[in-house]
């Protein structure tokens, strides 16, 4: 358990700490973007890009979203999932805690769950 704490805290920091990663979050934050959209605005190759993404994607950070243009294309667009995380030392342990955003839609049927 305490190994795979560490490691899960070990791939999420070391994704912080990347530049790009950290951009595309804060751009995600935002607004659902493009992967083209996050290369121009984050100033890296599309590849990176998506690279980023995918490692983002693998950690839960980073959630997809499939989208229809004028013409009847689909794309794909991307959305920071979470709303904080939390990094917390118990009895020599490392626990990292994502806090999730959750749809609107949700969160109505959340509560009204709770009022039943």
């Amino acid at each position: 358990m305490a190994e795979e704490a560490d490691e899960e805290l070990e791939t999420v920091a070391g994704l912080l700490e990347d530049e790009y990663a950290r951009e595309i979050l804060r751009e995600t934050s935002l607004e659902r973007l493009s992967a083209a959209t996050l290369a121009e605005r984050c100033g890296t190759s599309k590849a990176t890009a998506y690279r980023r993404i995918d490692s983002l994607r693998e950690q839960d950070l980073l959630e997809s979203y499939q989208e229809l243009d004028p013409d009847g294309h689909h794309y794909e667009t991307f959305a920071a999932s979470f709303e904080g995380l939390t990094v917390r030392l118990e009895e020599g342990q490392f626990e990292v805690q994502v806090e999730r955003r959750t749809d609107p839609a949700d969160r109505l049927s959340d509560l009204l769950d709770q009022l039943k």
